[in-house]
């Protein structure tokens, strides 16, 4: 397994929970690459998308990816955005720089995950309803699945239970998976 490792998924698929669970076990670093963004531009995510749009963001968050690529800790779990994947050929990048692990979740628990979070950091999806949720996610996940499925591992959550112990029984997961591996 490449170090450093990428954990891509949709949005609340549980990228940064279970990277820093999973961090803490191994005694990694862990970085959230939304928190990175800002950081380093000085607006979250959401923000710089409400000022400058999603094409100017896509373009700056691989620049965040490669610049923080170039930092010499190998021991490090990035959460990447969910729509990281899904610009020109992040995936590859991804595979050039470590290996990425997709958290797979069908979209009727994603839209579950999705609820409850605070949608209002979350521009595209500000004020939808579980059931509006599930409509405008699930195409979007279809759509973003080519990307995802490039991943070295896919993770299959099958778990119909929305809990914070579903994301640490997938750092365990993972961890197993990293311990055997590397």
């Amino acid at each position: 397994m490449k170090l450093p490792i990428y954990l891509i998924g949709y949005m609340a698929a549980g990228k940064t929970t279970v990277g820093r669970l999973l961090a803490e076990r191994l005694g990694w670093h862990f970085v959230d690459l939304d928190e990175a963004f800002a950081e380093i531009h000085s607006h979250t995510p959401a923000e710089f998308i409400r000022e400058y749009g999603i094409e100017e963001f896509r373009r700056k968050e691989k620049y965040v990816v490669e610049d923080l690529a170039e930092v010499p800790i190998e021991k490090v779990i990035y959460a990447t955005g969910g729509g990281y994947p899904c610009w020109e050929d992040n995936m590859e990048c991804l595979a050039e720089l470590g290996t990425s692990i997709y958290l797979k979740w069908s979209p009727e628990n994603i839209a579950k995950r999705l609820m409850l979070t605070d949608l209002s950091q979350r521009p595209i999806l500000q004020g939808r309803t579980e059931k509006e949720l599930l409509t405008f996610i699930t195409p979007q996940i279809a759509a973003r699945e080519p990307f995802y499925m490039k991943a070295n591992y896919v993770i299959e959550v099958p778990i119909k239970d929305i809990a914070e112990e579903d994301d640490k029984h997938i750092a365990d997961t993972l961890y197993h998976l990293i311990i055997k591996e590397y």
